[in-house]
């Protein structure tokens, strides 16, 4: 198949984006015999990795929406030109847990009017990314008391947004959505309140269907 594949997963805290990207990755190698990369966002190469360790660490207030913009854009263009762009020129497939849809819901959205607004938002993207786009987007959704719940759940240390309130994980939540009905043919909304292996399936079932109509 002489095509990009680069598919991203969003959604709020908690939602399961991180087990969801490796069971894809595991169904596609075995279906299809594609050679996947995993990355994430903030980070996914060296320089970015360095740049996520000072926007996710401290307190909430720390950073205004448009210095965290700035890392964000900073961080994903070395993360595009180190990880995402070699490894789809080498055929590879790139499954990558957040992505440029995130940085409209935290940064833009989130805030609300102390967000960074949408145009300059999109005049970042273009400066950093150009025309590029994901091929398929999965956001996965749920209540946002679940999502943080389990959040807090992880044997992991937690993150400035994660301590942040209520109306700004509201605020992520519709912002995710309002995406995905303005991108119909690229993002897919999936209800992340579903057993794992319901919620793999379903994933499974858009992806096989977008490829087979590719090839």
């Amino acid at each position: 198949m002489n095509r990009d594949i680069f598919i991203t997963f969003e959604g709020g805290e908690g939602s399961g984006k991180t087990t969801q990207v490796k069971k894809l990755a595991e169904f596609l190698e075995k279906k299809y015999k594609m050679s996947c990369v995993l990355t994430r966002e903030p980070g996914g190469s060296e320089g970015a990795e360095k740049i996520r360790d000072i926007a996710l660490k401290g307190n909430v207030n720390c950073w205004d929406a448009t210095t965290e913009a700035l890392l964000m854009f900073a961080a994903r263009r070395d993360h595009f030109v180190k990880v995402i762009k070699p490894a789809l020129a080498e055929g590879k497939c790139v499954i990558c847990d957040r992505f440029a849809d995130s940085s409209y819901a935290y940064q833009g959205y989130g805030y609300k009017e102390k967000g960074v607004p949408l145009k300059d938002l999109d005049n970042l993207y273009k400066m950093v990314l150009g025309d590029f786009k994901p091929s398929i987007t999965f956001v996965l959704d749920l209540p946002v008391e679940v999502g943080l719940d389990r959040a807090k759940k992880r044997d992991v240390v937690s993150n400035r947004y994660e301590q942040m309130k209520l109306d700004f994980h509201n605020n992520l939540r519709n912002a995710f959505l309002k995406i995905a009905k303005e991108n119909p043919e690229r993002v897919f909304v999936i209800d992340a309140t579903q057993d794992i292996d319901q919620i793999h399936n379903e994933i499974c079932d858009i992806v096989s269907k977008r490829i087979d109509s590719w090839s």
